[in-house]
């Protein structure tokens, strides 16, 4: 099966990855069931900054598994690892795929029946109910470029909703999580998004334009930017952790995948902003445009760029 990447391309087969593993499979203890194990009993623990809320025993795998992604991301981290180009033109590293692994494991030895599908170790069980979805580090060219601007992202999408979602960034010193009812947190704190309630006075962020560059709603994404007090462009997981935290009051993206913004999609949300694509539709697997904001506002910027 390939599966589909940024901007609605396939990527390449797992097969094609499977030289470049098997290669890394002798010479990392990652692959050890001795290294798996000591991986595991580290994951128990909770993060420094994960508050006290109750768990479901889900989130708690999740978080548990974006630790045993933040040890090896960090172990990694500016060590001029080899680089290799998938088929969708996109870079994977050493680190892409030991966190990917570390994470599946852990996910899948506490629910086998779940469904899984990652970044660069493929799909499993796809028609599940329950469907895990995993990008290990999304920004891998800052990876690779060495600058802090990299994530894991872990969401729980249950009959076609997202559920629950881990945002952690180790290097930037940020995570961020959130259950369905049971609000968002970011370094502990809980989040809420920003009451601002016109254009004149929104801070907008956007991100990955490309297509809408080269579509008829240009025109009009430049007249919202002329009404709105601030544009910026934080980017990645950085954008959405700042909207939930009521720091800015709407992204806007055009070339995503779901595997980018699957957990963010619950932190925006349970911390009280709309995440919907740029049409106002709801997020699918399919994905590949974003409009997020707090309710007021993203009303307003879907009238905008209608």
């Amino acid at each position: 099966m390939r599966r589909v990447s940024k901007g609605g391309r396939r990527n390449a087969p797992v097969g094609e990855l499977m030289p470049f593993i098997n290669l890394w499979a002798w010479r990392t203890p990652a692959y050890s069931t001795a290294a798996r194990r000591r991986r595991a009993r580290r994951a128990s623990r909770l993060l420094p900054f994960v508050s006290r809320m109750t768990h479901s025993s889900e989130l708690q795998a999740a978080l548990d598994a974006a630790t045993a992604a933040a040890d090896i991301a960090r172990s990694l981290y500016r060590r001029n690892l080899s680089v290799r180009i998938k088929a969708d033109k996109s870079p994977v590293t050493e680190a892409d795929v030991q966190c990917e692994i570390a994470i599946r494991d852990i996910l899948q030895t506490r629910f086998p029946d779940y469904g899984f599908y990652g970044e660069e170790t493929g799909t499993h069980a796809l028609e599940s109910s329950n469907l895990w979805l995993v990008d290990p580090i999304d920004g891998t060219k800052a990876f690779v470029r060495e600058y802090p601007m990299f994530s894991t992202q872990i969401a729980l999408m249950r009959e076609g909703r997202i559920v629950l979602g881990v945002s952690s960034a180790p290097v930037y010193g940020e995570i961020a999580y959130a259950q369905s009812g049971y609000g968002a947190f970011l370094n502990g704190q809980a989040l809420h998004v920003s009451s601002i309630d016109t254009l004149s006075a929104a801070a907008l962020s956007a991100g990955n334009l490309k297509t809408l560059a080269s579509g008829p709603a240009w025109t009009r994404y430049g007249a919202l930017v002329a009404q709105v007090s601030r544009i910026r462009g934080y980017g990645d997981f950085l954008h959405y952790h700042l909207l939930a935290a009521g720091k800015i009051d709407a992204v806007i993206e055009s070339d995503v995948n779901i595997l980018d913004i699957a957990a963010l999609v619950a932190i925006v949300t349970e911390a009280g902003g709309k995440f919907t694509q740029l049409d106002g539709a709801p997020v699918t697997l399919n994905t590949t445009t974003v409009l997020a904001a707090n309710p007021i506002l993203h009303a307003q910027i879907l009238t905008a760029l209608g």
